[in-house]
């Protein structure tokens, strides 16, 4: 998503505005009504504005009334949560309803700017994941699912919560740089001078004066006309901001950093039964060299090819969105199934 704003430079149905907005302490929430496709669980998606370590973040989540275990789910950069609600409604109604979702958003990525323009790096990221999990007090077990930078940033989580997350799944992983990418390339000049970036974000930010049906027309005509209703509004919502560009493009400034350097081979190796990853076809950010590297590093991880076309951006589609909630859920119901003795009975009822 990245590379296809940086190469943007040269709103739809409202996301259900119309909702029910409550004020508690910290918090603000909204509630989001879907239709049930598969089972017979009917809950509504909530969006809450929550304070996390002093920075407000944008959580969205469902609550499964006596949940078995509960599902952290981490974004990619830029970290705007509202892309993944498809994702987020699918994964839970495919699990039955019996484990909570929360996604939670990159800190400084909210649609208003709460934080006064302050910059976020990816370990500042990774704590502020880990301050949530703290806050919110979970008691049941975690699953840990990331996407993009974010499979890195549940890997961290896993390695300092190794008692609470149970397993980590990753989806389309950015994991280390990619040497043969133009468009990474691209992305690290831009991303590593001041200069280059604050002047994208001002351009970027220039659209959010547009009116609003001129936004989204150029978001369609420049993403393609199979992102969902769903996506164009968050994107027309939250990208066409200057604070969200910079934290984009600070954020990425630090994982390219990070990501220069070796993976941690000997911690996948110890944790081989906790992860799986899921690679798809041509991704530049998740390379099929780095999925045979990792066969061979830690041969014991989970490996998986998507093959239908999705791309590493799925949760911009509905479809993408569904087929990505499938593969999880069946992960999940998979790990289940292998160490049932050890989980409560809810959870063995699961995969009855």
């Amino acid at each position: 998503m990245l590379a296809r704003i940086v190469s943007l430079t040269s709103r739809p149905v409202p996301f259900f505005r119309s909702f029910r907005t409550t004020d508690t302490s910290n918090c603000t929430t909204r509630e989001m009504g879907f239709e049930d496709l598969h089972s017979d669980v009917k809950k509504c998606v909530h969006l809450r504005l929550c304070n996390v370590s002093g920075c407000m973040t944008e959580i969205l989540e469902i609550h499964a009334d006596h949940p078995s275990f509960h599902v952290v789910f981490v974004p990619g950069n830029p970290g705007i949560i509202t892309f993944y609600k498809e994702f987020v409604e699918s994964l839970f109604e495919l699990l039955g309803g019996t484990a909570s979702v929360s996604a939670v958003g990159s800190a400084g990525q909210t649609e208003k700017n709460w934080d006064h323009g302050n910059l976020y790096s990816l370990q500042e990221q990774i704590d502020h994941k880990i301050e949530f999990i703290r806050v919110q007090n979970i008691e049941v077990p975690l699953v840990l699912v990331g996407h993009s930078i974010g499979s890195y940033i549940s890997l961290e989580m896993l390695r300092r919560l190794p008692k609470k997350a149970e397993y980590c799944i990753g989806l389309y992983p950015f994991l280390a740089l990619n040497l043969q990418s133009k468009k990474q390339s691209t992305i690290v000049k831009i991303a590593m001078s001041r200069v280059l970036s604050t002047t994208l974000s001002f351009l970027v930010a220039s659209l959010g004066l547009l009116p609003r049906q001129v936004l989204r027309l150029i978001f369609k005509l420049s993403f393609g006309k199979s992102w969902s209703n769903t996506a164009l509004e968050a994107a027309c919502s939250h990208l066409a901001q200057y604070h969200t560009m910079r934290n984009m493009l600070f954020m990425a400034m630090t994982e390219f950093r990070k990501l220069s350097e070796t993976p941690d081979w000997e911690f996948m190796t110890e944790n081989q039964d906790k992860i799986t990853f899921l690679y798809g076809i041509d991704d530049h950010w998740g390379p099929l060299q780095m999925f045979e590297e990792i066969s061979k590093q830690a041969s014991g991880i989970a490996l998986s090819i998507e093959r239908e076309g999705h791309t590493h951006s799925f949760c911009c589609t509905e479809a993408g969105s569904v087929w990505v909630a499938h593969h999880v859920a069946s992960l999940i119901k998979n790990k289940l199934a292998n160490s049932c003795r050890e989980l409560e009975p809810m959870a063995c009822w699961l995969l009855s």
